[in-house]
């Protein structure tokens, strides 16, 4: 039936595939109606997306020959949807209002997530207090989180989407190796005010355990003789016991049913919940839990994350665009788009089914994007006149101040969407050459160079503002839709074997790079040699 419901879907792209959009109104006066719709606070529109109304009806019918709202079903239910390792996928749970209860593969785990987030309120609101002190007695006054992956750039969006214009705590983060990123991050802190908080899964991720060793040093280094600096270091893992011989004072710890690019909403976030306040990481939770909701509830037709992931999989597997561009309107959302990169390119960056056997069309594109208009003077010129069709989510925010800048941010935003579908004939960049004086000879030789084929889809994802609760359910939004994509495409989206392999095959260099025989290719080996010569 799945095999069916893809061909189906192949067929109509293929005979749609230059079926104009603009078109598509005056075809289906109920597109517009049936392609936007309202989740969570958020504003959706998908009804400049490359698809007709054929094409839709059989985007639908792909979900539903998947299996989807059964998928959708056993995350939420705590079944071992991450079939590679066996596990339970269940962040839904940690976001979740107490009266609601969740089991992973059959064990109850709603009492325990409270218990934990209770634990997280007491710690932060007593950082924030100064009820908590570091070695020294002083309060604390800066947080320094330390991670890489989904341990950093998570929290990181939350921090950089939310955070005060004069914070009362400096949030701070180190994810780069390269000792550049840690040197900035502790520029100008006052060791005895700084807590240090380590975030890794396994506490054994090279990088960051680097950077925490280098860090606890500038600790030892910069505090009074014979202070407690484990004081001042809090551990986050899933590996309690690694944290605390590394020398936390205090571990919040979190269960392998979190994978690391859905766990901001666990301890993960701590920096966050002390930064920004208790209440605000609270709201945050509330928005992620509406968006989960909505997920649960919506019709296929009307469900957001659904039409987002079928709009993507039309793209891809139907027209073969491999790439997508993302574009928030908003400069606190400056960091979205390296999160997505993470969120969709690490969980469906895949080329075998959940069974291991290989799969047979494009899985996930490429993802990157800029923050608007920064955008417009970069990628965009590729966008619009480029010979390759790369979809476009517009992230727009209808006030980001109280001076009414925003109109021209969201703006250019509407206007670029508008641009991409309708471009501009060479017949119509002729004529507005000689309309502005240029003579007919050289209107007719630019004319080609001022065309744009336009027909390149787009989506619009409207906030009213960016308050805990709406960014807390747009980042759920795109939770729920790369699951949904990995559903269609059989894959798992847990688990991350190439992110292991090249941390083993870095243990390897680093060991040549010390004098130790490995078995290097001719290519890296004199890589290796020119760079420690």
């Amino acid at each position: 039936m799945a095999d069916n419901a893809w061909a189906q879907l192949q067929a109509v792209a293929e005979r749609d595939k230059d079926a104009l959009i603009a078109e598509q109104f005056t075809f289906d006066p109920q597109r517009l109606e049936r392609l936007t719709l309202t989740a969570a606070g958020l504003y959706i529109d998908l009804s400049k997306q490359s698809w007709t109304q054929q094409g839709l009806a059989a985007a639908l019918e792909l979900a539903r020959a998947r299996k989807v709202e059964a998928c959708r079903e056993a995350l939420f239910a705590g079944q071992a949807v991450n079939t590679t390792e066996g596990r339970a996928v269940l962040h839904p749970a940690l976001r979740a209002s107490p009266q609601k209860q969740f089991s992973a593969l059959g064990e109850p785990i709603s009492e325990g997530v409270m218990a934990q987030r209770e634990a997280l309120k007491a710690f932060a609101t007593g950082v924030r207090n100064g009820t908590i002190t570091g070695a020294t007695g002083k309060p604390f006054n800066a947080v320094v989180h330390i991670g890489i992956g989904g341990s950093d750039l998570g929290p990181r969006v939350v921090w950089e989407g939310l955070r005060p214009r004069q914070p009362e705590f400096l949030v701070r983060f180190v994810a780069n190796i390269d000792p550049a990123d840690r040197q900035e991050a502790l520029a100008g802190l006052d060791p005895e005010t700084t807590l240090v908080i380590i975030v890794s899964k396994t506490f054994t991720t090279l990088e960051t355990l680097a950077n925490a060793e280098a860090v606890r040093e500038w600790l030892a280094r910069e505090l009074p003789a014979g202070a407690d600096i484990a004081r001042q270091i809090v551990g986050v893992t899933a590996r309690p016991q690694k944290a605390e011989a590394f020398g936390c004072s205090r571990t919040f710890s979190f269960c392998d049913w979190v994978g690391g690019r859905f766990s901001l909403w666990s301890p993960v976030s701590l920096s966050c919940a002390i930064g920004l306040g208790w209440e605000v990481f609270e709201q945050l939770l509330a928005g992620a839990e509406a968006m989960d909701e909505h997920f649960v509830e919506a019709p296929l037709e009307k469900n957001a994350p659904v039409l987002m992931a079928l709009a993507q999989i039309y793209n891809v597997d139907g027209l073969g665009r491999t790439a997508r561009s993302v574009a928030p309107y908003a400069y606190v959302l400056r960091r979205f788009p390296a999160y997505l990169q993470q969120l969709e390119m690490e969980s469906n960056g895949k080329r075998v089914t959940r069974t291991g056997q290989p799969i047979e069309r494009m899985t996930c594109p490429v993802v990157f994007g800029e923050v608007g208009s920064n955008g417009q003077h970069a990628f965009f010129q590729q966008l619009h006149q480029g010979p390759h069709v790369v979809p476009t989510e517009f992230i727009i925010v209808r006030q980001t101040h109280d001076d009414g800048a925003e109109q021209q941010l969201w703006a250019n935003a509407l206007a670029q969407s508008r641009a991409l579908m309708v471009g501009q004939s060479e017949e119509a960049a002729r004529d507005e050459m000689l309309a502005a004086g240029y003579n007919e000879a050289d209107a007719v030789r630019l004319a080609p160079h001022k065309t744009f084929p336009g027909n390149r889809p787009s989506t619009a994802i409207v906030l009213d503002r960016v308050t805990p609760h709406t960014l807390g359910a747009l980042i759920a939004l795109f939770e729920h839709k790369t699951f949904v994509e990995g559903v269609l495409w059989d894959i798992n989206s847990f688990d991350q074997w190439g992110v292991e392999l090249g941390k083993s095959v870095a243990r390897s260099v680093m060991s040549a790079a010390s004098g130790q025989k490995e078995d290097l290719d001719p290519s890296t080996e004199a890589l290796l040699d020119h760079l420690v010569r």
